[in-house]
């Protein structure tokens, strides 16, 4: 299995997507503007306790205020506004915890008006981005996410991923942990620490201590709401939580951009650094290794498959539905029940990929085929839940009811990928569209008046239909401008543009305006 990430970058977005042996099975985007994203930590006033709900609203500078539930406030919530208190008005300046007294913890069943107030200052962490018409959901139990810990202040815990099995490494790392974690926090160990030496672990240690001491250093006299501290770019945070030894390849379209995630990587994994590639190809990085297509055919409505079968995805406010469809694939097999049974592991397969890359949250709800015996029902569901493993959002999956449902609940912490596949149809009538030779002749003129320019290399990039229109056949389009201007004009399909959406470009890569 190999697994390489193609980051995309332009003006103001950063696109990133994960191929597993060249299928796209995930695509994240960076926007410049997102001051929301999950694990920035903000210092904030409560601006209203509503013990009805238990919770409260807090002004985290967004424009709909963040949602506070009592039971996302943690149990070292005492210690916690009695730190914030004394070092937003100077009196403390040692921010270790190793001489702060804990106050006692907070009652797990007690009522939210008991512990906050409207108007007072409270450290919160985004734990779910705003989504809809709603606002961010927040949380007052911080911690520091690293590569192979995540710190946790005010607590004095060691826990430790359920997904290291055996029981002598997960002593190994409880001990090694336990020895070099400072008094007044706690750690959780992830995954990727298994094996890994002490060395390795106390490095990432400190880096976690020192970005908590440089959060606690923006409190004094802070302006609310601030974020005082932010996730790490999303490449490195991409990288810190899916990167291991089966990547072969990260390949960056953006200079600056390459020699950061080369500089993380080596931070990382030295031996690994050497996979970091810079992409300086005229084609764009997305159509060069194939993701415009896949992101084509994987969005909308109806997703096909391999053997003729497809899935219909459809969304609701309450949850998403996905019907599975046998296609062609019906008269295929022996018997009607072994139809089914391929239909449905192929299609389990597909959902687990969809939903990782449409990053779809809440309940989904599967239709899958009907099938007869129990055995093929077990065997559908262990596969599901084995596609689903490496999926890094907490789900759960329960055994297919009696009508053949089977019900998924995923984890949403974000808003979802939402890609337009449809165009306007350029044929519909009443439509004030151009036909495809109006644009050519435009083409044609505006060549002209690129070459009176002395441009020496042109290239063309146009939707796929149109690309073949002008290159196919003899004389071709493309020919005609030959002999009209002697030079060689290169036309570039993309599967990205709109139907009759076209751009001239010069021999560096930028757009001819």
């Amino acid at each position: 299995m190999n697994k390489e990430l193609i980051v995309r970058t332009s003006s103001d977005i950063v696109d990133f997507a994960l191929l597993k042996d060249g299928k796209l099975i995930e695509l994240h985007k960076d926007e410049e503007d997102n001051n929301f994203a999950v694990g920035d930590i903000f210092i904030a006033k409560i601006r209203k306790v509503v013990p009805g709900l238990n919770a409260a609203f807090v002004n985290v500078g967004y424009e709909k205020d963040a949602f506070l539930h009592y039971h996302d406030l943690g149990p070292q919530l005492p210690s916690l506004l009695k730190f914030i208190k004394r070092v937003s008005t100077g009196k403390l300046k040692d921010y270790s915890l190793k001489n702060f007294p804990f106050e006692k913890d907070l009652d797990k069943h007690g009522k939210i008006a008991e512990a906050i107030k409207s108007n007072q200052s409270l450290l919160v962490q985004v734990v779910k981005e705003p989504i809809s018409t709603k606002g961010p959901r927040i949380s007052s139990e911080l911690s520091i996410a690293g590569r192979y810990i995540v710190l946790v202040p005010f607590s004095n815990r060691i826990s430790i991923s359920q997904k290291i099995e055996t029981q002598e490494e997960k002593d190994r790392l409880k001990r090694l942990v336990k020895s070099i974690t400072p008094k007044g926090f706690g750690v959780i160990i992830r995954t990727v620490a298994e094996g890994k030496k002490v060395a390795e672990i106390d490095s990432d240690l400190q880096n976690l201590l020192n970005r908590w001491t440089a959060m606690c250093k923006k409190l004094y006299k802070a302006h609310y709401p601030t974020k005082v501290l932010g996730e790490m770019n999303k490449a490195s945070s991409i990288l810190r939580d899916i990167f291991n030894d089966s990547f072969s390849g990260i390949v960056v379209d953006d200079e600056d951009l390459y020699s950061q995630v080369k500089d993380y990587v080596h931070s990382i994994a030295p031996k690994k650094e050497s996979i970091v590639k810079f992409y300086k190809n005229g084609m764009p990085i997305f159509e060069k290794y194939g993701i415009e297509r896949q992101i084509k055919t994987s969005f909308g409505r109806t997703v096909s498959m391999a053997k003729g079968a497809y899935l219909v995805i459809e969304h609701t406010e309450a949850l998403h539905v996905i019907d599975v469809n046998s296609g062609n694939r019906s008269n295929k097999e022996k018997n009607q029940e072994d139809t089914a049974l391929e239909v449905n592991l192929i299609s389990a397969s597909e959902i687990a990929r969809q939903l990782r890359l449409r990053d779809m949250g809440g309940i989904i709800v599967v239709d899958f085929i009907d099938m007869g015996k129990a055995e093929n029902r077990k065997a559908l569901y262990n596969h599901l839940r084995e596609e689903m493993k490496d999926d890094k959002a907490k789900h759960k999956i329960l055994p297919p009811s009696k009508f053949g449902l089977v019900q998924i609940t995923r984890q949403r912490v974000r808003p979802e990928r939402n890609i337009k596949t449809k165009e306007v149809n350029p044929n519909a009538i009443g439509d004030e569209i151009e036909a495809p030779i109006k644009v050519v002749e435009r083409m044609s003129q505006e060549l002209e008046r690129i070459y009176k320019k002395d441009y020496k290399k042109v290239t063309l990039h146009a939707h796929p239909f149109i690309a073949a229109f002008l290159t196919k056949g003899f004389p071709s389009v493309r020919s005609k401008w030959f002999f009209e201007h002697k030079k060689w004009v290169k036309v570039l399909p993309r599967d990205a543009y709109t139907y009759l959406e076209y751009h001239f470009f010069d021999k560096n890569g930028n757009k001819i305006k």
